[in-house]
């Protein structure tokens, strides 16, 4: 039996400004803009590629802005970044880590899971970058 992770619910303050930062700034595609009644509404989207989706929702169990870690991959962390940045998105610089340590710059032989950046929503829900895959 397969077992696939197809959503992630992502809290957030305010619906409508999380939409236009995912859509707008982070390149995320919209598949459900739902609402029923007056209190409930959720939003759902891909990142380009991904089989997995986000469902923002507000006045969930989770505090907005408290879901950290996500993980998004690329083939080019440098494509990535300039995308980002390019549609407005406060990027981190490219980092590595060495011994356990955070280091500026790409892994060195840029080795799959190795070269990351970071950035985060508008209620501070962080995400990170992984190149995997540049060689292939």
């Amino acid at each position: 039996m397969e077992w696939k992770l197809e959503l992630v619910l992502v809290p957030v303050s305010d619906v409508d400004r999380a939409k236009a930062f995912y859509t707008e700034q982070a390149g995320f595609d919209l598949l459900v803009d739902y609402s029923a009644g007056e209190t409930f509404r959720v939003v759902q989207l891909t990142p380009p590629g991904s089989a997995c989706a986000i469902a923002l929702m507000a006045g969930t169990d989770m505090a907005p802005g408290s879901l950290k870690g996500l993980h998004l991959v690329v083939t080019d962390i440098d494509v990535a970044a300039a995308e980002l940045a390019g549609r407005g998105v406060d990027v981190s610089e490219i980092y590595h880590f060495e011994s356990g340590t955070r280091v500026p710059g790409h892994e060195p032989q840029r080795a799959d899971y190795g070269s990351f950046l970071s950035f985060g929503d508008p209620d501070g829900n962080g995400w990170l970058v992984q190149e995997v895959g540049r060689a292939a």
